[in-house]
């Protein structure tokens, strides 16, 4: 409701103002009064603009502020310029000088506006157009502001010619335009609903201004226009409408991506990639014409040199911002490969990555003489007793539930330094680094007591209770001779040892451990072990 009327109040000023406008042209006569009222309508006109799209962008958040923003810039732009008038006209009363220095503000308003429109704001943003489609948007921004410079500027300051300088700052405004309704015509063509009929009445608005604005430039080329003539009435419902864009536009929200977004973020950075390649052209045709000064063509050499600079910055910058997101995406999908993605914890490919290096710690803390109770590694193999009656009695959905809360349990019970994976199915290993083997029992014995002390919710209403049976060996096999058996073969171990423990009737752990026997012996069979089983068990309900 607060928002109808808030709607009403703007519209109503807009066409408030218009009126006035047209009854003063219409009913007084040219002079001081005339002007002053005439332009006090544009300035209240472009206060009321500024205003309206600011608080567009008080109530919005994230791009569509920004493009908001944006437009807030576009029309205090034009309020300066408009200023500018009011004070010639009616402070000075003398006309605006033909090369009037506040003609960049009124190119550079376009700027802003179609920058806004060019940020796509019916569409939320992908984080990576958020991230690196900005640089081609400002090299965009950048380039269009070198052509006013390098095309108008340079026949104001440098060498002045008031024929040139007007036909260039035309057709450059023209260009503008083009491309202001060239953007709009894409983003009607690509949105639907409220965003179509916003983006088809913004496009009415910049025609109706358009031809506005030409038809007062070419009243003022003939000596026929003064302020406060019909011109300024269709100058001033332009802005209306415009007003009334800003109302339309108060309410409306993004919508998601498709895959026309990468499309358009893939053919603006084609666009910014031309612009830059366009400056060495630009800069050769300048040295090749042959009926330039040659102030204005060292004047166009030095901004050229200057815009290459900057752009080349934002490329490099750009660069610099493209290569940390893949080394981001390469580190996440990294991650991502070495995850369960069940689970959340660990996986073999992880195992396979960092075994290496565990090992290594291991056989050099062995070869140092490290203090026995930092210098093995503890392979722990867990299976999950009677897993396959939860998937059976349960479903899929319960096992897995089961298989998540187990590896939470695990986690909870081991070191930080230790590494928990899920190994496959419902089999889980543990890898104790900087461990002691005179004290592997106790993990064993906190992890069997936490899978039993308390029962697993397979369901909203439904607990079960479930043990779990555990083979453990450690590595080096032999301290005497580290190298005895690699590490494949210690974890070989820990799985006989779970098989031992499963035939023993679940619910139990087994290390194990080499005989002390002759070295002789142990040669002869190949290093094959001889097993002394240290059993665990703790009582439960499986």
């Amino acid at each position: 409701m607060t928002m109808l009327r808030d709607s009403k109040l703007w519209t109503a000023s807009g066409v408030s103002l218009t009126f006035v406008q047209f009854l003063a042209s219409l009913l007084l006569p040219r002079g001081l009064l005339l002007t002053s009222i005439s332009d006090s309508v544009g300035i209240l006109l472009m206060l009321c603009l500024v205003l309206a799209f600011a608080r567009n962008a008080v109530t919005n958040e994230g791009r569509l502020r920004s493009v908001w923003i944006l437009q807030t810039v576009c029309w205090s732009f034009w309020l300066a310029d408009q200023s500018a008038w009011l004070y010639y006209d009616v402070v000075l009363q003398k006309p605006i000088p033909q090369m009037f220095p506040g003609d960049v503000v009124l190119f550079l308003a376009g700027v802003p506006m179609l920058a806004g429109l060019l940020l796509r704001p019916h569409l939320l943003p992908s984080e990576r157009s958020t991230r690196l489609g900005i640089f081609d948007f400002l090299q965009l921004m950048l380039w269009f502001i070198y052509l006013y410079v390098y095309l108008v500027m340079c026949w104001q300051y440098v060498t002045q010619s008031p024929d040139l300088y007007n036909r260039n700052y035309d057709r450059l405004y023209l260009i503008e335009v083009l491309v202001l309704v060239a953007a709009l015509g894409s983003l009607i063509r690509l949105s639907t609903g409220a965003w179509k009929r916003f983006y088809t009445l913004f496009l009415g608005a910049v025609l109706f201004n358009c031809l506005s604005v030409v038809a007062e430039d070419r009243a003022i080329e003939q000596n026929a226009y003064f302020t406060g003539s019909w011109y300024d009435i269709l100058l001033t419902a332009s802005l209306a409408c415009f007003l009334v864009v800003a109302v339309k536009g108060r309410g409306l929200r993004p919508t998601a991506g498709t895959t026309k977004d990468e499309n358009y973020g893939s053919w603006i950075a084609s666009l910014a990639a031309v612009a830059v390649l366009s400056l060495p052209v630009i800069i050769v045709a300048n040295a090749l014409e042959p009926s330039a000064p040659q102030k204005i063509v060292h004047f166009r050499e030095i901004v050229t040199a200057v815009t290459m600079f900057l752009m080349a910055l934002l490329v490099f910058i750009q660069q610099r911002r493209l290569h940390r997101e893949l080394q981001r995406t390469n580190a996440t999908l990294e991650e991502a490969s070495m995850t369960d993605p069940l689970t959340g914890i660990r996986n073999r490919r992880y195992f396979a990555a960092t075994i290496g290096a565990d090992v290594a710690r291991s056989l050099r803390a062995h070869q140092q003489g490290s203090e026995p109770a930092s210098r093995d590694l503890i392979f722990y193999l867990i299976d999950i007793d009677n897993f396959k009656q939860v998937n059976d009695l349960y479903g899929h959905d319960a096992g897995d539930r089961v298989l998540v809360e187990t590896a939470r349990r695990i986690g909870s019970v081991i070191r930080a330094a230790d590494v928990l994976l899920r190994w496959g199915g419902e089999e889980f290993l543990v890898i104790s680094r900087l461990a002691d083997r005179r004290q592997g029992e106790t993990l064993a014995h906190r992890v069997m007591q936490i899978m039993s002390e308390r029962p697993f919710a397979v369901s909203a209403k439904r607990e079960i209770w479930r043990t779990c049976s555990i083979g453990w060996a450690a590595f080096p096999w032999l301290q005497d001779d580290i190298e005895s058996l690699g590490y494949e073969e210690v974890i070989n171990m820990a799985d006989r040892a779970l098989i031992e423990a499963k035939k023993a009737g679940k619910n139990r752990a087994i290390a194990m451990t080499p005989s002390l026997i002759d070295p002789k012996v142990l040669n002869e069979h190949g290093a094959e072990p001889f097993v002394e089983e240290l059993h665990l068990h703790i009582v439960g309900r499986s």
